[in-house]
């Protein structure tokens, strides 16, 4: 076995073992072997035969994929300045290696003379994702052309690294030390959060982060105006120039975005939005902002209609005249409590983390027909957790997937839920063995406190089945082909459909049930409260939908219209006031810098693809719809059904395209009637609402 710990792929990364200091060594060894598999399937006596380059080149590659995952993982997850030095001293090698092989033109000669009569179906998606991607990577470009494609790709990787770090250390950088007096009205559990943080420290008072756990409800319930206008001030303006000079983000946008229109018209594109769409569903930048443009105006008379009661709330109820940007949280709290007797705070304490756990894994194993246990692997953090999934099959019980949890919050985390992969399942070509998959569930939740579990909000239990769905898709998957087994290869506006389509359930009474027990009597969520909780489901659902809109179109038109060449460092912000003049409905304070810290498309892979998630949420409503429409007397959802989702759609993964999959699912296109529905926008608004 060797010393160094990422260069051991006998099973599961060795995360307890990892140090700074083997990163260069490890890169380094991977690295060599690629270029060596490389050269070697690129010799002119080497044959264009798939199996025999995935004997050679996939096999290198995949190592050096899941060495540089398990860095890149702790580097979002357990950040040390000796560990992003590490990071980012052996970024700039990776990234350029990748480049070169997807711009080889040997490499791509031998793909092009692989016999595709003689791939099966799921090789055949792979080899034409393939040639696409040799095109879209540059192998087609020559000479200056294709040196300069390759620059872009490197200066990129180093901006997008440098934009996720400004976003954490900005984040990470605010704390306010707040009086008992000044925490009127914040939920006890954060409170003492708060002592704790600060006594951790040494220090008196509450520290007050901008970590969600902390700000969120702080906004959301704290009475001092004074406060909630601190932390906001200080939440929208993070990474920007009004803060810390060496975490403005300004610069790095600005030359992101001239980067990425370079290097769409290198490749043929008139702006990198066109460059954007060639894999997705999507058919074009415009077929795009005019689905984002249709929803804002089925969803504009709604987000008004919430903007008029929120103002006439918070002026009859609440003495506030003229609210400002950091009290529409505490008014829109407010006016749930006062309509649906239904707060956040008082759903709370039956949700401790364990019992959601177990409700969530519940409804999988009788939905999906598997069984999800406890495992052994080595972390990286006390609190992470790692589990099995498995099939009874006449053989036996066979693994299907394993996956790792991180829930908690803490300092030197990335913020935000995600799911990333381990490794995918493949039936490698080297041995023939069946590699199963593996998975990351990343989330930010609150810590527990006073010897309690943590208590999650019914927000942070929807993440949680996100994120679960995201791995679902990952871990399910029967394909043995590792570039389109699980996530990989699934066009990237249909990859939130598993996600989305598993927050549904959070809303089905049978399932609550199985996963509420207030966290000091054990009972579960009453009847009457759940109640509360669908009336209140679609409030406010306008404004919310307009405001992922308005994301949407800020991000594809900033990737179509605006001439980044010439840009000042004013436009961004400048087209952000016009997309929010026309979609917004609740006006955003001249100092807010959302942009700034706007990860998804600036460090994140959404780039010109932020319009994904309402693109998935007409697929997953759809998806879904065909649960209801499935249902028992009992109200519980239809294995059959299950089955017919698990092996049309999970299952799949990227062999086939997502059009294809739904529609082997439903029987026919998506409609956009359930999204509708599911968000209380299908009836037309009385006038009067409106007034």
């Amino acid at each position: 076995m060797t010393s160094n710990p990422l260069l051991d792929f006998s099973d599961l990364p060795l995360f307890d073992r990892i140090q700074p200091e083997h990163v260069a060594p490890a890169i380094d060894a991977v690295l060599k072997q690629a270029e060596a598999a490389l050269e070697q399937v690129t010799a002119p006596d080497f044959p264009s035969e798939w199996m025999a380059i995935a004997r050679v080149l996939d096999v290198a590659t995949e190592r050096l994929g899941r060495a540089w995952g398990a860095v890149g993982h702790l580097n979002a997850v357990a950040d040390t300045p000796a560990l992003r030095a590490a990071y980012n001293e052996a970024m700039p090698r990776v990234t350029a290696f990748w480049t070169r092989l997807g711009a080889d033109e040997r490499l791509y000669a031998k793909y092009k003379g692989i016999d595709v009569a003689t791939l099966n179906a799921e090789q055949r998606k792979a080899h034409a994702n393939a040639m696409r991607n040799f095109v879209l990577g540059g192998a087609e470009l020559q000479g200056a052309a294709r040196e300069r494609y390759a620059e872009i790709q490197e200066r990129q990787a180093e901006l997008s690294q440098k934009f996720s770090e400004h976003a954490l250390d900005s984040t990470d950088a605010f704390a306010h030390y707040a009086e008992l007096s000044e925490l009127d009205g914040v939920p006890p559990d954060v409170v003492a959060a708060a002592r704790a943080a600060a006594e951790a420290e040494g220090k008196a008072g509450y520290k007050l982060t901008l970590k969600m756990p902390c700000y969120l409800p702080v906004m959301q319930f704290a009475r001092s105006s004074a406060l909630r206008e601190r932390l906001y001030r200080a939440y929208v303006t993070r990474a920007s120039e009004f803060g810390d000079p060496s975490f403005d983000n300004t610069p790095l946008i600005l030359e992101i975005l001239k980067l990425r229109q370079e290097e769409a018209q290198l490749l043929g594109y008139r702006n990198f939005g066109e460059l954007s769409v060639v894999p997705k569903m999507a058919e074009s930048p415009e077929q795009v902002i005019g689905f984002l443009r249709d929803l804002a105006a089925k969803a504009k008379p709604y987000g008004q209609r919430d903007v008029v009661q929120l103002r006439d709330f918070a002026s009859r109820e609440l003495g506030i005249a003229d609210p400002q940007p950091w009290d529409w949280s505490y008014i829109g709290e407010k006016l749930k409590e006062a309509r649906y007797a239904f707060s956040e705070q008082e759903v709370k304490p039956y949700f401790p983390a364990p019992k959601v756990l177990d409700g969530l894994f519940k409804i999988v194993q009788n939905l999906f027909e598997v069984q999800i246990r406890r495992d052994e692997a080595p972390v990286w953090h006390p609190s992470v957790v790692f589990y099995r999934i498995e099939r009874q099959t006449p053989e036996g019980v066979q693994k299907v997937g394993q996956f790792y949890l991180d829930p908690s919050a803490r300092a030197a985390k990335r913020g935000g839920a995600w799911m990333d992969d381990v490794r995918a399942r493949w039936l490698r070509p080297d041995d023939q063995r069946l590699q199963t998959p593996v998975a990351h569930l990343v989330c930010n939740f609150a810590e527990g406190v006073d010897g309690k579990p943590p208590l999650l909000t019914h927000d942070d239990v929807i993440t949680l089945f996100h994120e679960f769905g995201h791995g679902l898709h990952h871990m399910l998957t029967q394909v043995n082909e590792h570039d389109v087994s699980g996530i990989s290869g699934v066009e990237w506006d249909a990859v939130e459909l598993p996600s989305q389509f598993m927050e549904n359930f959070c809303w089905e009474w049978d399932v609550l049930q199985n996963m509420t027990a207030h966290v000091d009597t054990g009972a579960p969520l009453p009847r009457a409260l759940y109640d509360k909780m669908i009336a209140a489901k679609n409030f406010q659902s306008g404004m919310q939908t307009l405001r992922q809109i308005e994301f949407a179109l800020f991000d594809m038109l900033l990737h179509t219209q605006l001439d980044a060449s010439a840009a000042q460092p004013g436009a961004v912000m400048a087209l952000l006031n016009e997309v929010r003049t026309e979609v917004a409905v609740l006006p955003s304070p001249e100092f807010s810098r959302t942009p700034m810290t706007f990860t998804h498309i600036f460090s994140g892979g959404y780039a010109a693809g932020y319009y994904s998630y309402k693109w998935a949420e007409v697929l997953s409503a759809d998806a879904y719809a065909a649960f209801e429409e499935t249902v028992d007397a009992q109200g519980l959802p239809s294995v059959e059904t299950g089955r017919r989702y698990r092996e049309a759609i999970l299952e799949a993964g990227g062999s086939r395209s997502a059009m294809e999959s739904f529609k082997a699912f439903r029987g026919r296109e998506p409609s956009i009637d359930a999204l509708l529905r599911h968000q209380g926008m299908s009836e037309p608004l009385a006038e009067e609402a409106l007034a």
